[in-house]
Parts: C-alpha cells; sequence; structure tokens
C-alpha cells in the first residue's frame, strides 16, 4: 500500500516514523508539508496543493492548521488516493462542522473519508466522533481498514501468570498510530494485574500522548483523557478475572 502522510510538526512526525518502524514491509510511506502559513478562508485550494505529490493509495492527514483539511480533496485528485484518514486529536486542527464537509467533499469525487476523533479510537469497521452511541459511525474500505488492523484502537495480548497475577507478557496486536501501545506493552510486563489499568493509565501519559488536554464538547472531557481510557479498557477486561477483589464490611475493624 503507498500512503502519503501530511504533516506539520512533531505530532505528525512521530505518527509517520512509527508507521515506518513497524508497519508492515511493503508500505511505502512518503509524506507532505504543506505551506506553514495558510489563510484563514482559503478560496483556492489548488493553489496551495502542488501539481505533482508521490502516487498514493491512502492519505493519512496529521496536519496541525485548520485550512489543511480544505486541500484535502485536491491532494487525492493529484496522488490519486482512494481513502483518507483525517485525524482529529485536536479539535482546532478539524473543527466537527469541516470535518463533516469534509467526508462529503470527498465522498462526492468517490474517496472515501474517515475522521476518528481521537485518532486511536479508529478500529477496521468503524471509529468515534463523540461519547454518544449515534456518535459511532462505520465505514467500509479495505485500504483503511489494512491501515486499522495495524494501527488505530490500542489492542494488546496479555498473559499474567496465574499464581504470581504478574503480567509475564504484553504483545501488540494492533498500536496506536503514535506508538503508545507498544510503549506501554513494554512497561506492563511485571506489573501486577492488580495494578496494571492504572499503570496503563501512567504509561499513556508519560509517551506522552499529544491529543488536546482542553475539554472537547463531543466528549465532555478531554482527548487525551479519552485516549487513555481506549487503552486502560483493553488492558483492565484482559487483568480482570486476576485481580484480588477486598471486600469491606462496615463497622468491622481490619486486621
Amino acid at each position: 500500500m503507498r500512503i502519503l502522510a501530511i504533516i506539520s510538526g512533531e505530532y505528525g512526525q512521530r505518527h509517520v516514523t512509527n508507521i515506518r518502524d513497524h508497519g508492515p514491509p511493503e508500505w511505502t510511506v512518503e509524506t507532505w508539508r504543506p505551506p506553514a502559513v495558510l489563510p484563514p478562508i482559503i478560496d483556492y485550494p489548488e493553489d496551495y496543493v502542488p501539481d505533482t505529490l508521490p502516487a498514493a493509495d491512502l492519505i493519512l492527514s496529521f496536519g496541525e492548521h485548520r485550512g489543511i483539511p480544505e486541500l484535502l480533496p485536491d491532494v487525492a485528485r493529484v496522488t490519486g488516493a482512494r481513502a483518507v484518514v483525517a485525524a482529529i486529536d485536536n479539535e482546532a486542527w478539524l473543527p466537527r462542522g469541516l470535518a463533516r464537509q469534509l467526508r462529503g467533499w470527498l465522498q462526492d469525487i468517490e474517496v472515501v473519508c474517515v475522521t476518528p476523533k481521537p485518532l486511536c479510537s479508529l478500529t477496521e469497521t468503524h471509529y468515534s466522533v463523540g461519547r454518544a452511541r449515534h456518535q459511532r459511525i462505520e465505514y467500509d474500505d479495505p485500504l483503511i481498514a489494512e491501515f486499522a488492523r495495524h494501527f488505530g484502537q490500542p489492542e494488546l495480548r496479555i498473559t499474567v501468570d496465574p499464581e504470581t497475577r504478574l503480567i509475564t507478557s504484553a504483545e501488540v496486536v494492533r498500536d496506536a498510530v503514535c506508538g503508545c501501545a507498544r510503549y506501554a506493552a513494554q512497561g506492563l510486563v511485571g506489573v501486577s494485574a492488580d495494578d496494571a489499568e492504572q499503570e496503563a493509565g501512567l504509561l499513556h501519559h508519560h509517551y506522552p500522548c499529544l491529543a488536546s488536554m482542553g475539554i472537547d464538547a463531543d466528549y465532555g472531557d478531554t482527548l487525551m483523557h479519552i485516549s487513555g481510557n481506549l487503552l486502560k479498557d483493553n488492558v483492565g477486561a484482559q487483568v480482570k478475572p486476576f485481580k484480588r477483589i477486598q471486600y469491606i464490611a462496615p463497622g468491622v475493624r481490619s486486621e
């Protein structure tokens, strides 16, 4: 698969580095940095897109400017791409209204577009854009699904020693695009089942996650916190059978 990643800073560069280091060897990943300065209103997006860009099947948009999404239909036209993943880890870069417009613009030229919010909510069949159930959007595209098999919503395969209740291994089934899940997996080995969920959250923050720390209106929470919960939920479900449950009887002094 030929991938063109649009980046404008450290956020996107870290994603690209992780994809190149851990993605399938048959993938090729090229990058394009759009102009650093874009006008508040872009009347002619084609003026900001080169006439020649690397041919691509899938575009990954990791731009850190709200003008960049407006360029994506022309980028798809020039590259011949048939699918787009436009990350929303900060709504200042891709507001919800513009995300809806972008999906429509690309649909009009028969290009599938997903706008996962946060980026690590992407799976092979759906992605999230908010807290409510109806804000999970399903999609059907083989290119995006192939990408999401390797990068998206974190999925670890954890092994716990039933006697010691310590994590003996944590295999990365699907990494976060930024590499956070792989980092967390390494840090979880040797951790008690009792502490694993909390430790996963700490590792997520220490990586660190680069999702927004501002309160997002669609979640009523920060995207960094939502992202961390996706990893914690995956770990928590697997260690739950090995956790020691303590019962507290009211009015009884503990030994």
